[in-house]
């Protein structure tokens, strides 16, 4: 994956890892203006239309897994299986990717229906739509502040656990990025690990959490309903296909989308040239601008763009996926340096990332003592 269509960015030709300014020269407003106007147009036709174009490749894998795989040999059919979970949780990240941008009022001009088709979406596989919408525009609120962000918030040295000196090492790196991809999502959701710290025990599923304000708390318990529907809809096709099928099927992919998410995710805010601000130095643009771009090839595509239009959706997130490509380059001009593109190969990416970006000081002689960068152990 990765070093997919490659365009002109101001990034070309410079270290990749050449930390980006912090004090941009110009405002949300500019970057809008430099933003054709249909851009900013959602269209639910045009919205629907991916939806169900998604939720036909879908059937495609399922009706192809289904009929073939069981009437192979073993050896093949052993094969055969992981092309269709990657092939199939490929293609339900890009149905997540469009529930998430129900979650910002992305998919048509009309909030009951981006909520009903995000709730359905997101029920499905597996995610509390209203509770992960609003941390998740908390996220966007408080994007690499070191008080108040919702996620990936790293630690500072004198933080750092015994466990991570202890796996500062080829296998300890491998430990946890499998720990990271395959129980990061889920304990997320329901222990808010690596966000933000409250006062209490957080989650995603508890109505009374301090992740929610007092309006929202219906909704949460909206979204616990859905995901409890789901879950009750898988024991009764348990009962009826068997435990083997359903997780073949259907739950390994789930776990995938749930994978690719937690990787591009963790990809567009870790990276060495991004900085964190504290109180004292952050404010919303400079955390917006706070985040990178990355290529995965021809999952570009597959999942809407998400993954190479990442700094645009944290400056103006309503945009449509379909708009993105075109208004991202439209501000790139504008951006200049403050835009990063990382085209390295996505495993030797993440690699690198998990090696490198292991907790955040400022500089010493650094007059932004707010400030605070990547250093590895």
């Amino acid at each position: 994956m990765g070093a997919g269509g490659r365009m002109s960015d101001p990034s070309e030709g410079k270290n990749i890892l050449e930390r980006v300014p912090i004090d941009p020269p110009f405002t949300l407003s500019d970057l809008k203006k430099a933003i054709p106007a249909h851009c900013f147009e959602r269209s639910v036709i045009r919205s629907s239309y991916y939806v169900v174009h998604d939720l036909i490749v879908t059937y495609v894998f399922y009706f192809l897994a289904n009929t073939y795989i069981p009437l192979l040999p073993t050896p093949w059919a052993y094969l055969a299986w992981p092309v269709y979970w990657f092939c199939q949780a490929s293609i339900l990240t890009g149905l997540w990717v469009i529930g998430h941008e129900c979650g910002h009022h992305a998919f048509s001009d009309y909030q009951l229906i981006d909520d009903a088709v995000g709730f359905v979406l997101h029920s499905a596989l597996y995610t509390p739509y209203f509770s992960w919408k609003y941390s998740h525009r908390n996220h966007h609120a408080n994007t690499n502040s070191l008080d108040n962000d919702e996620v990936y918030i790293p630690k500072r040295k004198s933080k750092i656990a015994i466990y991570s000196k202890l796996l500062n090492n080829p296998p300890g790196r491998v430990f946890t990025l499998v720990f990271r991809l395959t129980l990061g999502f889920p304990l997320y959701l329901l222990t808010n690990i690596s966000g933000k710290k409250y006062g209490r025990f957080a989650n995603h599923f508890d109505p009374l959490s301090p992740i929610f304000t007092e309006r929202e708390r219906i909704q949460v318990v909206i979204s616990d309903i859905g995901i409890l529907a789901v879950l009750y809809a898988t024991k009764l096709l348990v009962e009826a296909k068997g435990v083997a099928w359903v997780t073949s099927m259907y739950l390994i992919p789930v776990l995938g989308v749930h994978m690719f998410f937690v990787l591009i995710t963790y990809l567009h805010h870790t990276h060495l040239s991004l900085p964190h601000y504290d109180s004292t130095e952050w404010n919303w643009i400079r955390g917006a601008l706070s985040t990178i771009d990355r290529d995965f090839g021809f999952l570009n595509r597959v999942f809407h763009d998400v993954t190479h239009t990442h700094v645009l959706h944290h400056l103006i997130s309503y945009i449509p996926h379909y708009h993105a490509k075109e208004a991202r380059d439209a501000i790139k001009p504008v951006l200049g340096e403050f835009y990063k593109i990382d085209r390295t190969p996505i495993f030797k990416a993440m690699w690198r990332e998990a090696k490198e970006c292991i907790y955040i000081e400022p500089d010493e002689d650094s007059e932004h003592k707010g400030t605070y960068w990547y250093h590895k152990m």
